[in-house]
Parts: structure tokens; sequence; C-alpha cells
């Protein structure tokens, strides 16, 4: 075993640890080595560790560690006052970041920071409340909602979409500040999902509109909003994905900004900067599903703010739209059974049900049984392409259609009517004929209840009008 109380490395055969010499004669190396080859002469004794008291040994070593440890701590002091290297915390003196707040000229780029602070004050938080049928026991079903908006004019003109307002029996902005209004529904547009409210204020800060036709794929944009309902006023950034994106939201569709800024439920109305500081889009939509193993992420849609820019202004002026276009014919997307059935040798664009009398279709020409390929340089292949890209032109404006009639094709010069104000009227009214599931007053078996525009089927027909 070894001891360690004389010698640290010395090694001792003897029972009890000890080392004192008996006087027996040491045997020689070459009786060690006889006694090992021939085998123990005796009983083999097992080693054991000497049990002895070392409570006092401890208490020494003990006592010089302390010693050793206070000397190496004094000596590293001493070390790293002469200069030496020492254990330490890098701390960073660099001055907080000034951010100015410029002035939106649309010349000069900003940083995310400076547009979020030159902006900030023009985005307002909007909270709803309204009713949604009653529950068992014949009581209205009370509903709450948020979105985003912001600031167009500084006497209190606020946009957002129309959805976020839609049935709101009360609606309150917050603005950055703090400040609450109650606001005033103004006019709104469904099928361009935008809305107008008005609050009693002054001197307000305003945004800056942008041009969103000049947007590139891969430009840079922020949106601010209200997402979730409660992180009001936060701000996301990303690029534009693709620009004049064709996208269906719930049966109606949309001409959109796609980018891959996080939009989430709550950003709805707010606005799209570029990195001037403009508005560019109205943040609408996001796609954010699963289908099959594929999970969808990082898809967000606004929409151009040159589409419904003259839709707002109008709307703040009349309360709805009235130059929206309106063609006068009841139609349906083509198929390739239809095309059977008729004999037609096309098999996809707009089939034109029936004419209304007066009507801009008729006013060109247009009659049952002719089938829309083409407006202008657009190809028509539904009812849907149709209803897209109507919302290029206003009322008033004129476009080319190329027709397909009597196994031939021909052009017709259309110059685009006004929806009819009962058509207006009755899309602001909450949709009341809608709910009741009357015709909205046309009496054509295949007209729908619902306008045109609106892009939606009676039950299972496949015929709308406009």
């Amino acid at each position: 075993m070894y001891n360690d109380e004389q010698n640290l490395y010395h090694y001792t055969y003897r029972k009890d640890g000890s080392e004192k010499d008996t006087g027996a004669a040491r045997p020689t190396v070459d009786e060690q080595l006889h006694s090992y080859q021939n085998g123990p002469s005796g009983p083999v004794q097992e080693m054991k560790p000497v049990k002895k008291n070392r409570m006092g040994l401890k208490i020494t070593a003990l006592a010089l560690c302390c010693a050793l440890l206070g000397g190496a701590v004094g000596g590293g002091v001493a070390w790293a006052a002469a200069g030496g290297p020492e254990t330490s915390v890098n701390v960073s003196t660099r001055p907080a970041t000034q951010v100015s707040i410029k002035q939106v000229d649309g010349k000069t780029a900003m940083t995310d920071a400076e547009v979020y602070a030159s902006s900030v004050n023009s985005v307002v938080s909007i909270n709803t409340t309204g009713t949604s049928g009653t529950n068992f026991f014949g009581q209205a079903v009370q509903t709450a909602s948020a979105g985003s908006g912001f600031v167009l004019t500084k006497d209190g003109y606020i946009v957002t979409n129309y959805h976020v307002v839609k049935d709101a029996d009360t609606v309150k902005v917050t603005m950055y500040n703090g400040d609450t209004y109650d606001a005033k529904y103004v006019g709104g547009d469904e099928d361009y999902d935008i809305a107008v409210i008005k609050v009693q204020a002054e001197d307000l800060q305003s945004v800056t509109v942008g041009d969103s036709s000049i947007l590139n794929v891969g430009d840079h944009v922020l949106a601010v909003g209200n997402p979730l309902g409660e992180l009001t006023f936060s701000m996301s950034g990303g690029m534009v994905s693709s620009v004049n994106r064709a996208i269906n939201v719930d049966g109606t569709p949309f001409n959109m900004i796609q980018t891959d800024t996080s939009i989430n439920p709550g950003n709805s109305g707010g606005p799209l900067f570029n990195q001037y500081g403009e508005v560019v889009g109205i943040v609408s939509a996001k796609y954010s599903s699963t289908s099959g193993s594929e999970s969808v992420e990082g898809l967000g849609f606004a929409i151009p703010i040159n589409d419904v820019r003259a839709m707002i202004l109008d709307i703040m002026t009349n309360g709805y739209v009235t130059n929206k276009p309106y063609l006068g014919i009841t139609g349906g997307s083509m198929t390739e059974q239809m095309a059977a059935q008729y004999r037609y040798d096309v098999t996809t664009g707009v089939f034109v049900y029936s004419v209304e009398e007066g009507g801009a279709a008729a006013k060109a020409g247009l009659k049952m049984g002719d089938v829309i390929t083409k407006v202008d340089d657009t190809n028509i292949t539904s009812m849907e392409d149709l209803t897209v890209v109507k919302k290029q032109y206003s009322a008033g404006d004129t476009a080319t259609f190329t027709i397909y009639r009597d196994g031939g094709q021909t052009t017709a010069e259309v110059t685009w009517d006004a929806v009819p104000a009962e058509q207006q009227s009755a899309s602001t009214d909450k949709q009341q004929t809608q709910d009741s599931g009357q015709s909205g007053g046309y009496t054509n078996p295949y007209d729908l209840f619902d306008y045109f525009f609106g892009g939606r089927y009676n039950g299972s027909s496949a015929k709308e009008i406009g």
C-alpha cells in the first residue's frame, strides 16, 4: 500500500504500513525470484488500507489550500495591475443610435427605423363590436374584432379593409400616442375590400401615398399594424415576392402585391410601406395553412394602392364607388361540356347568357351566345378572369373585347358603364338581400342575388351579372 505520511510515493508490503526495520535479513533478488517461481510459501495476506486518524492532516491540508488560493488571487491582482492578461467582459461604449424623423418626399431612402419613426403616428389600431345572430335563448350574440388602418387626411379620414369594419355596430380608433376616437363608417366596397371611416380630429399626421406600379420583385417593404389585436404598432419587414399576383379570397378575385413580410390577424387594413416611407399597399390577406404534409408560410398579400386610390376618394365624396365599371351582361365560365353541347370551337372564356338592354355590352353590340375570350391584351378563360380585368378600368373607360361568334372571331369596342346606384346601396347596407336570399331585384332566372363584380354564384348556377 501507499504510505503518504513519510514518503508519498514509497510502497511497503507491511500490513500495518510501518517501515521500521526489524533486523531480519532482507531477501536477495535471487531469493525473491526463486520464491515467485516456486509459489508462495504461506497464505497470501490481503492488503488493506491502514486505518489512521487523519483529522489533523485534513485540517492542515485545508489551511494550506486556502493559503495557496489566497496567494494565487493576490498574485493575479498584482499581475493584472502590472499589465498582464486578465479575465474580463468586453462592454460596448457605442452611443445609442439616433433615429431621425424624416420628411417623406419620395426621393430619400430611409432605414427601417426611420420609416417607422416617420410613419407610426399615421397608423391606427381599430377595434369593433357587433352582433352575429342569436344564441339558444334568443339573445343577440356580441362579437368583437380588431384590425389596422392609416390616416389619409389630417382631418380624420382613415382607410382600412372592408372586412375589418363590415357589420360593426361600433368602431373605435386608437392612435400611437394613446388617443382614442369613436369612428363613423363613411363607406366601402367589399369587392375591393376597402373602407373609409372618419374620426372627429384635426392636425393628424397623414401618410404619403406612393406609386405601387413601380414596385419590383425584391424591393424592401414594411408593414405596421396591430397583429393579434394586442401587439399594437408592431412593424415587420420583408420583400416584394411578386407583383400583380391574382388570388381568390372567399370567392372574390384580387390583384395583389405578394410579400414575405410577416402578416397576422389584426394586420388587415394597415399600410404597406416602401423604403421611402410611402404607402404602396393595404395589407389584406395572409395564407398560412397546412395542405397535406406541406405547411404554407410567408405568404402575405396587400392591395396595390394604385388600384384603389381613386375609389377611396370616391367613397370619401359619395359614400360608395360611383365609377365602378359595369358591363351589363349575365354570363358564366365556358366549359368543354358547354362547347360540346352548343358545338362551339372554344372551350374557355365567358359565355354571354343575356345582355341588359341599354347597357354597355348592348351598346357595343354584344349578344346572347357570344363568348368573350379577350379584353384588350388580357386573355379571358373564365368569369373570374373577367372580374379581375374589370378592376383595371373605371366607368367611362373603353376596352376592346375579342368575341367568339358563329364559328369565328370578332371585336367590339366597349365603354364601361357605372354600376347602378341601387346595386351600390345594396352592397353598403350590410348585404341584406344576400342574407335574405332574395335576387337583388333581378327577374332573370340566371341572375345572381349579388351584383356581378363580386364574383359569386347563385346556388349551383355558374352564371353572373355585371
